[in-house]
């Protein structure tokens, strides 16, 4: 396999992509250095066909080639096809595609016959139970309709580095609305809740079951609590000028004397930022990423992240996680609209904890399920096609940001059967 590395490092932001993609194999293997430019870099040559070219301006369009550093791009023509475009050892944040990952671990558990998405959550928490929440479902649980998306207690960051003391703080907590009365987006706390549920089966932390269910036989550099002395490979979170502008202007439109839950469901209180980063705190504190938070906290590579969705629906690197029946089930539609603290369209929707094709985030078509994250992150797995993919930045953007997007348009379109939604 040949790599040829850029000899400086071009920009501080790491943009990082990856594709696994199960296609016809395409002759010889291609690689070629990235370079600052305007251009796709000489001596640099994409699959034959010429859709692979739009591909390739589909990148320029997302300014990857502009933000890279010190970087490898190769496509190898075999079977799975794998394209990757990153440092060589870079991992970074992935923010909420870490609940794709937590929903994957409660698949395989129904899979296996360990957890039922209709029984009660108390069942496998019995204190859960507490303040009426005795009928709430593992369903309504991942599908963040429990009505525990926030906090009614201040939280700081040693409270949310204890996994203890945040399920204990949950589990006796008041829902915030009535179980069956509506959805919101539960940013932090589904990690928490669902990660519980899959402790008290298991006998593990999150962390340690996703490790050995997953990281470990894919050989993925991916954890939910970044182990010692793995801290000088995350990227380190920059925030981009668009999030923080979206970040002031709901400041100065929330009331002075109301709790703005939405924004709680992010801060938990006093634990993080509204933006989630600031230069040495948030999901930049060593602290946080050493925590197991399987709302957010999650720290992989782009081949990594892209290797565990597409095992989900293909066999890769010798690991098929999910049957395709587990798989259907999970993607059933559970919620979407209008969520009851209200927002602005389009909305998200969700099976089993996974995020499902929307206007809000369209993926490849209607088999494919996965999770974005803050900031401009997605992974996703698609049935049809067989494709794992992740996209990955450290420069966290908000609103119209269409980095992403126009990679998955063009992926799409080369595809050429799964119809928009």
């Amino acid at each position: 396999m040949v790599v040829n590395k850029t000899e400086a490092i071009i920009g501080r932001i790491v943009l990082v992509l990856v594709l696994i993609l199960t296609l016809l194999p395409l002759a010889g293997m291609l690689s070629g250095a990235l370079q600052p430019a305007d251009r796709i870099p000489d001596g640099f040559s994409w699959p034959s066909d010429p859709q692979w070219g739009n591909f390739a301006v589909a990148f320029r369009t997302a300014h990857v080639w502009e933000l890279l550093g010190s970087s490898t791009l190769i496509v190898l023509g075999v079977v799975p096809l794998s394209l990757l475009l990153s440092t060589k050892d870079t991992t970074s944040v992935i923010f909420s595609c870490t609940k794709g990952l937590v929903s994957i671990l409660a698949a395989r558990l129904v899979q296996e016959g360990l957890l039922d998405y209709q029984t009660p959550v108390a069942t496998y928490w019995p204190e859960f139970a507490a303040e009426g929440k005795e009928k709430i479902t593992v369903a309504d649980l991942l599908a963040h309709r429990s009505g525990l998306s926030a906090p009614r207690d201040l939280l700081c960051v040693e409270d949310v580095i204890d996994w203890d003391v945040v399920t204990s703080r949950l589990a006796a907590q008041r829902p915030l609305w009535s179980t069956g009365q509506g959805h919101a987006y539960h940013a932090l706390t589904h990690g928490w809740l669902a990660g519980e549920v899959i402790r008290r089966i298991t006998g593990q932390t999150v962390g340690q079951y996703f490790d050995e269910l997953i990281a470990a036989p894919l050989r993925a550099d991916a954890w939910i609590g970044l182990p010692h002395g793995a801290g000088h490979r995350v990227a380190h979170l920059q925030v981009g000028s668009s999030l923080t502008e979206l970040v002031a202007q709901q400041a100065a439109a929330r009331g002075a004397d109301e709790v703005d839950w939405s924004e709680r469901a992010i801060t938990l209180g006093n634990a993080f930022p509204p933006e989630l980063v600031d230069a040495t705190g948030g999901f930049n504190d060593p602290r946080v990423q050493a925590a197991e938070l399987p709302g957010a906290g999650g720290i992989a590579s782009a081949r990594a992240l892209a290797s565990i969705w597409s095992s989900t629906v293909v066999e890769t690197d010798g690991v098929r996680l999910l049957h395709a029946d587990t798989v259907a089930d999970a993607i059933r539609p559970q919620t979407e609209g209008t969520p009851v603290f209200g927002g602005q369209p389009p909305f998200p929707r969700w099976g089993m904890g996974f995020q499902l094709p929307s206007l809000a985030r369209e993926f490849l078509g209607a088999s494919s399920f996965g999770h974005d994250g803050a900031g401009g992150q997605v992974a996703f797995a698609d049935a049809t096609h067989q494709v794992g993919f992740a996209f990955l930045t450290n420069l966290m953007e908000a609103g119209d940001d269409h980095r992403a997007t126009a990679i998955v348009d063009e992926l799409r379109r080369i595809l050429g059967k799964s119809a928009r939604v």
